[in-house]
């Protein structure tokens, strides 16, 4: 956030410096907004065109781009700012370097001017606040219909949960074909083993004996 904040300013201010500069003079007290946009590419000549010819609409567009990059938090958008005012300001050095045979800085206001220094400084200031600027964070889609997250609809019998069950909800289902093992719920004693042979009190009872069925009873003396 702070980084976002301390780019954009950067920019802004390059911006604000690099529209400035064509109101200033560049070359031995000419303004800016007097060299045409294709001059740049053709040689410098003395005419002077309108505002909407001269290298400002440049300026004007680059400052545009930069503002745009700023709302929109992109590094890539600022940097190209910077990018078309620092290239047009060194293509005007070199266009006004062939048509002086060189450039000059001198005091009493024959050679480069603040205008120049203006622009470059607007350049590098827009390149400084993209390198600056973090841009944009997360890279996930926010859910529609809102910033809450929506539950999920509950699986249908067609897809049913496997086992292990998930955390969703849903009936689930069993993938083996055999049987789920059930527990063993015989708690007698354990079976007779080297530990537990000879131990009279882990062995099993004797049976109770068992009398043959005798029929009636014969030796009850008959009732008087």
């Amino acid at each position: 956030m702070i980084r976002n904040v301390l780019g954009s300013f950067l920019a802004l201010l390059g911006a604000a410096a690099a529209v400035l500069s064509p109101f200033r003079h560049w070359y031995d007290g000419r303004l800016g907004r007097h060299y045409r946009i294709d001059e740049l590419f053709t040689g410098i000549t003395g005419s002077r065109p309108g505002p909407l010819g001269s290298i400002l609409l440049v300026f004007l567009f680059a400052a545009l781009l930069t503002v745009v990059g700023v709302v929109l938090r992109s590094r890539l958008l600022v940097a190209a700012a910077g990018a078309v005012t620092l290239g047009f300001t060194v293509l005007w050095m070199v266009r006004q370097g062939e048509a002086v045979g060189s450039l000059t800085v001198s005091g009493d206001g024959s050679g480069l001017r603040w205008g120049v220094a203006d622009a470059t400084a607007g350049a590098v200031l827009m390149l400084l606040g993209a390198s600056v600027m973090s841009g944009r964070r997360g890279g996930g889609r926010r859910p529609v219909g809102g910033g809450h997250d929506q539950p999920y609809a509950a699986p249908g019998s067609e897809n049913p949960d496997t086992w292990p069950p998930t955390q969703e909800p849903g009936p689930s289902v069993q993938t083996s074909p055999l049987p789920e093992p059930e527990p063993d719920l015989y708690t007698g004693p354990p079976p007779e083993g080297p530990r537990t042979r000879g131990r009279p009190e882990d062995q099993d009872t004797a049976p109770h004996p068992s009398l043959p069925d005798e029929g009636p009873d014969t030796h009850r003396p008959p009732r008087p």
